[in-house]
């Protein structure tokens, strides 16, 4: 593959659509922690789902700088409209008495997406320190994954 502009324009933009999806993704991520959060009675998974939700706001930004360092459009609140009917979703469970266990089932299918996203923009081919940021990330999402799963399975049992 040659190194001109039109290459260099066309890595730019792959790594600007890699990213915005990314984003939206992330943002549902936070929101969905976010209102999840708001309806546990546990405590301690509670303040787990409220920072988690930080977190993915903070990955949002960090993703958001990269952007803006290439010098690449702001980016749009919005989220994606999976990520809007998976919290509704969420919302009914709590509302009609699904407790701690069905709102940590709703969280984990959530975390699977979030899963799938990175892995899709791990597929591409990205700048390394865009590819290493990601990869840490990933990390976070696929620890955070792993405990809900874990909380979820031990809700069963209480």
């Amino acid at each position: 593959m040659s190194t001109n502009t039109v290459d260099g324009s066309t890595k730019n933009k792959e790594m600007e659509t890699v990213l915005l999806d990314l984003i939206k993704t992330l943002e549902d991520s936070q929101k969905g922690f976010a209102d999840i959060g708001d309806h546990l009675k546990d405590i301690s998974l509670k303040r787990f789902f409220l920072a988690e939700s930080l977190k993915r706001a903070n990955f949002r930004a960090e993703l958001e700088n990269e952007l803006h360092r290439a010098g690449m459009a702001d980016v749009k609140e919005g989220g994606t409209v999976a990520g809007a009917v998976h919290r509704t979703w969420g919302d009914l469970k709590a509302k009609l008495g699904g407790g701690d266990h069905g709102l940590l089932e709703t969280a984990e299918q959530g975390e699977d997406e979030a899963k799938k996203a990175y892995a899709k923009a791990l597929d591409h081919d990205l700048p390394l320190p865009i590819r290493e940021l990601l990869a840490e990330q990933q990390e976070q999402v696929l620890a955070s994954h792993d405990f809900v799963k874990t909380s979820r399975d031990a809700s069963v049992t209480k």
